[in-house]
Order: structure tokens, then sequence, then C-alpha cells
């Protein structure tokens, strides 16, 4: 990518617990994420790509520390023009200018996270008011049926209530929510988890659909390498708290060099052809 970074992780350590014996969550961990790119971060339950992602957004629930590193964000909005910023030494108060508008996240199952007593107009246009207090009610509520029709729900659909939409939906909604504010870099942490195959790949396409239209660099953390290899540009594989490979996406399809990255791609069940026994991996 001949993109500028937009974010750099440098030599994060993260550890688990207090007293002699920490966890070492986090071993010395280098990524840089360029605009307009879709960075994929893969590895198996357990491996650290949440606990990254957690990290480098400040919002690592305790006992997690961050014993190392710095994050850097570059073209923040901030006072610092075009210094980059660390996220790890901000204040709370840059810290909450700086979330939604500078980097979004998606959690995972964030389909359960919608408030089920509102309706999920009500709920966007809370998130967008929090942050442009000087916007008018009816600017709110047009923006909102604009983001809903941009992840592919009907306007009207925004007085329905959580209960009344469909897993995919809900999780379009959040996906909608983050991108509220035009966020420069959007997180996705195992977006599409509980969702059937099928609508996966929908709502897959319509992110990298979203990202060409309106620009903004993707981080997408999953354990389905298959699913990365269609719409990462890189791949970063993360095994034990480290990442152990980083190549373009053909790459580690046509040439994975790390012998986990190997394992992971022949961790799926073909389904053509003849029955192979799968590989689990020490």
């Amino acid at each position: 990518g001949t993109g500028k970074p937009v974010l750099e992780i440098r030599d994060l350590h993260v550890a688990y617990g207090y007293g002699p014996e920490p966890v070492r969550a986090l071993r010395g961990v280098n990524l840089t994420l360029h605009e307009g790119e879709v960075l994929g971060i893969a590895g198996e339950s357990g491996c650290g790509k949440s606990t990254l992602v957690y990290a480098a957004t400040r919002l690592l629930p305790p006992p997690g520390l961050i014993t190392g590193g710095e994050v850097l964000f570059h073209g923040g909005t901030g006072a610092t023009g075009d210094e980059p910023v660390d996220i790890l030494r901000m204040s709370d108060k840059e810290l909450r200018r700086s979330r939604w508008q500078d980097t979004a996240i998606v959690f995972q199952g964030a389909m359960n996270s919608l408030n089920p007593v509102y309706r999920v107009g009500k709920q966007l246009t809370d998130a967008i008011a929090a942050h442009r207090p000087g916007m008018s009610r009816f600017d709110r509520n047009e923006r909102a049926g604009e983001l809903l029709s941009m992840v592919g729900i009907a306007k009207d659909r925004i007085s329905a209530y959580p209960h009344q939409l469909s897993g995919g939906m809900r999780q379009r909604v959040m996906i909608a929510m983050a991108l509220a504010l035009d966020p420069q870099v959007l997180i996705m942490d195992e977006p599409t988890t509980a969702l059937d195959v099928v609508m996966q790949r929908q709502i897959v396409e319509q992110i990298i659909e979203l990202r060409d239209r309106l620009g903004f660099s993707v981080v997408f953390i999953t354990h389905d390498v298959s699913l990365l290899i269609e719409v990462a540009d890189r791949i970063a594989i993360m095994y034990a708290g480290e990442i152990v490979e980083q190549a373009s996406a053909s790459d580690v399809y046509r040439r994975p060099r790390h012998p986990y990255t190997h394992g992971l791609l022949n961790s799926f069940p073909p389904l053509h052809g003849p029955k192979r026994p799968l590989v689990g991996i020490p």
C-alpha cells in the first residue's frame, strides 16, 4: 500500500494479572495500518487478537495492563495538527473526543449490545448527539436514516425495536452506529461470528463497499483466514501474543511461511474431493 500510515502500534506489551508472575498476553507487537487499507488479523481464540485491539484503543478491562509501547494515531483532528498522537498517553477528555470520531469499534457479538427498550433510531441519534451537540434533531434523524440505508436497511426501520430486527440487521445497525461520525479507522472484532455464512458474506462485502466509497481504513479481526484472504489487503497472523507473519493476502494464501499460518489455512474441511484428516496445532 502506498497510503500514509494512519495507525501505528509500536512494541506493544500487555500483561494480565498483578503480582510477581503476570501472564504476558502481548509481547512486543508492531503493526501499521495504512490509509484506506483493510488489514486482517487472524489467529485462534486466546492468541491475543482482541487484547491487541482493546489495548490499542485503551479499552482493556482490568486486570489487563499495558506494560510498554505506543499507539500512534496519524491525521487526528486534535490540536497537534499533523503530529501523530499517542493514544496511550491521551487524557480522558481527549480520548472521549477521539473515540468514534478517529477510531470506531464494532465489538464481537455487538448485535446484543443494542438496548432492547429503545427504538433503533433513538440509539443512533443519541450516539450522534453525544458527539455533535450542535446538530438539530431533524438533522440527527436524517443522518440516522442515511446511515441505515448505507448499511442496507430500509429507512423506515428507524422506528423498529431491536427484537424486530434479525441478527444480521442488528449487526448492520451496530456498523451504522460505528460509522456515524465518519471515523478514519473502523475496527471490527469478529463482527460476523454469530451469523450464518451467507449473512457474513453480505456484511463483509458491504463493509468493503463502504470502505471504497468513504475511504476509511479497516482492521478486521477473525479466526477465519479464508474470509480474510478474500477481503483483506494485508494479513497479520497472531500466535501466542506475537505476530508471527505479515504479508499481502495473496502471499499468505499462496506462500504461507510460518507453520502456524499453514495450519490455520488447513484447518477447514474441504467441501469437495476426498476426505482428509484435519490437523490440530499443539
